[in-house]
């Protein structure tokens, strides 16, 4: 089972880079401006969340868990940016995204934990799991190149997002944790995602660049979701 969990974690590895090459890409085409790449990666989450997220979400969990999630996502935030990034010389957008990410990874991976015994799944999990990451890949590796980050801090997060991954498969197999909790950790991750990306991403940047740009970013980025979207 282990072995099976970590073979997972190494698909996974390949999505999120996968998606991550792309962004590269397309971070040539914009390299002059850093706050262009920054409104791309809003438009692309905001575009995200709600066309596959947060639909996916209220299909799956029951909806009291998910509002409670979203909420203790928003206080988390706040609670982070009053104590720990006060200071505006440190921009917290890249930390808390990829935080979010881990948190959103958590019931899909216990989900799959859960499944995974069953071989019927095995073929459409893997795929699922190949396919379902190379959004989270995209938005993390443009959150960084914004920011001007190092590659290496980028595959650190990869890494560590595949280990996480591994691990709570390994634990949704050993523990059958129930679906309200399921539902509050993707809320958590959905109002953690959300106030990120309007907040750090997008609102910040509205005065810097000039109207015209900052709605071709942003478009551009939600253009780029709907791909992203029927695509994988």
């Amino acid at each position: 089972m282990m072995l099976d969990a970590f073979i997972l974690g190494g698909f996974l590895f390949f999505s999120v880079s996968a998606g991550g090459g792309i962004a590269w890409l397309v971070s040539k085409i914009f390299h002059d401006t850093k706050e262009g790449l920054a409104l791309l990666c809003g438009g692309f989450l905001v575009g995200i969340l709600a066309i596959d997220i947060i639909p996916s979400a209220l299909k799956m969990y029951p909806l009291s868990g998910i509002i409670l999630g979203v909420l203790i996502g928003y206080i988390f935030l706040v609670m982070v940016n009053n104590f720990l990034f006060s200071s505006k010389s440190r921009n917290p957008s890249v930390y808390l995204l990829t935080f979010a990410l881990f948190i959103h990874t958590i019931p899909i991976s216990l989900t799959i934990g859960n499944l995974l015994s069953n071989s019927t799944f095995a073929t459409s999990i893997t795929t699922s799991t190949i396919l379902h990451h190379f959004p989270e890949g995209f938005a993390l590796t443009s959150a960084l190149l914004s920011q001007g980050k190092k590659l290496i801090v980028l595959l650190f997060c990869f890494i560590s997002l595949s280990v996480c991954f591994s691990t709570f498969i390994w634990i949704g197999h050993q523990v059958n944790f129930s679906i309200k909790t399921q539902s509050v950790l993707l809320g958590t991750s959905i109002g953690l995602i959300g106030v990120t990306s309007v907040k750090e991403f997008i609102l910040i940047n509205i005065l810097v660049v000039p109207i015209k740009l900052f709605l071709t970013f942003l478009i551009t980025g939600y253009l780029l979701s709907v791909v992203f979207h029927l695509v994988f």
